[in-house]
């Protein structure tokens, strides 16, 4: 992974530090984008710096903006070989659909599908016909079926159809990391509300998930000359085998 630069969109928070720090660590250059916290991002990439070695740049803004996607293609490019995409910004989209209006729904499929989507056919687009890898991360949510989860397991569901049919299309390598329960990410303040308690003490899972876990998942995919696409890694200790 040696100079392979990697764009890390939403890759500030604790899924995305673990993930940025586990590809500099093999010597790869992530590129680090968020949406607002620009203090968040800044300290990841000093830390990279201060252990690695590793010079990540930092792009802030919003990747449904065409020209925040061309930014992060163009740091990536002059970071080190342009070599792959993870989107991992989304929203929690904690709205029951009873409840949910048309513009609850509409933003949770802008944040959770159509930025991903727009970001690797823009990528794609500028890395040509070269080995190069795309890992969408959707949810537990979007594989298994979990009662009043509509408003945000619809769009990663459709994040992992339209990986399947992009794989299908494009000569790279498109596949989608799921994960379940994690102390980080969305799922964090939950886990910490204890929300979530009963599935570790009932022993449906053995325990909650860490970023490491997702990070691994992850880094599998994106190995140079790996030879999978086209398909998705849930990452959730079983869970949505058993609910």
């Amino acid at each position: 992974m040696k100079g392979k630069a990697v764009i890390l969109a939403g890759g500030s928070g604790g899924l995305g530090a673990a993930v940025a720090e586990a590809l500099a660590a093999r010597g790869a250059v992530p590129v680090i984008g968020c949406l607002s916290n620009r203090g968040r991002a800044g300290q990841l990439a000093e830390t990279l710096l201060r252990k690695y070695g590793v010079h990540a740049p930092v792009v802030v803004g919003n990747v449904l903006e065409a020209s925040i996607r061309q930014r992060l293609i163009d740091e990536a490019r002059q970071a080190g070989d342009l070599y792959a995409l993870v989107p991992l910004a989304g929203s929690p989209a904690r709205i029951p659909i009873e409840s949910a209006t048309e513009a609850d729904i509409l933003e949770s499929m802008r944040t959770n599908f159509v930025g991903p989507v727009l970001l690797a056919r823009d990528f794609v687009a500028a890395v040509g016909e070269q080995d190069a890898s795309i890992v969408f991360l959707s949810t537990m949510q979007g594989v298994g079926v979990f009662p009043g989860s509509t408003v945000y397991a619809a769009p990663k569901a459709a994040l992992i159809h339209t990986a399947r049919i992009l794989a299908k299309q494009w000569r790279i390598r498109v596949n989608v990391v799921a994960p379940g329960v994690n102390n980080a990410g969305m799922a964090e303040e939950s886990v910490r509300s204890g929300k979530y308690d009963s599935f570790v003490e009932k022993r449906i899972i053995p325990r909650f998930g860490r970023p490491e876990d997702v990070a691994r998942a992850i880094l599998f995919f994106l190995e140079p000359d790996n030879y999978v696409t086209g398909q998705v890694l849930t990452v959730d200790g079983g869970l949505s085998l058993k609910m």
